[in-house]
């Protein structure tokens, strides 16, 4: 992985970067994501930082560790989806939620000036 952040990444940002590799087609079923203690170490994060965003990953089904040999991209089954297929529909569902986020903030933040104009108009009636 040829990643150099600005600063140190959180678990969810590397699970995130792996998620956008596998989509992208970085990596293909079968190989083997980079070891925990030289990316870790590449990082500047501790080993357990990288372990959490390794578990994100095997819990969303696109990885899983081998004891004493790595972490591997998924080969599904015939008629599954591919790793690379599902964070690809990981990758489009987490910007329909930023999407849908950034909606409700305007509507909120509409109907807070609603709610003042209409406290305002009810305090010039009095």
């Amino acid at each position: 992985m040829d990643w150099k952040p600005k600063k140190p990444p959180t678990a969810a940002e590397i699970a995130a970067r792996f998620r956008r590799d596998l989509a992208d087609g970085r990596y293909s079923p079968g190989s083997r994501l980079p070891g925990a203690r030289g990316l870790a170490a590449q990082l500047h994060v501790s080993l357990m930082t990288v372990q959490s965003a390794y578990k994100a990953l095997a819990a969303d089904g696109l990885v899983a560790g081998r004891a004493g040999s790595g972490t591997y991209v998924l080969d599904p089954p015939e008629g599954e989806p591919t790793a690379g297929d599902a964070a690809l529909g990981l990758r489009e569902l987490q910007d329909r939620l930023t999407h849908v986020t950034s909606q409700l903030s305007d509507l909120h933040r509409r109907v807070e000036r609603l709610e003042t104009a209409r406290s305002g108009s009810a305090d010039g009636d009095q």
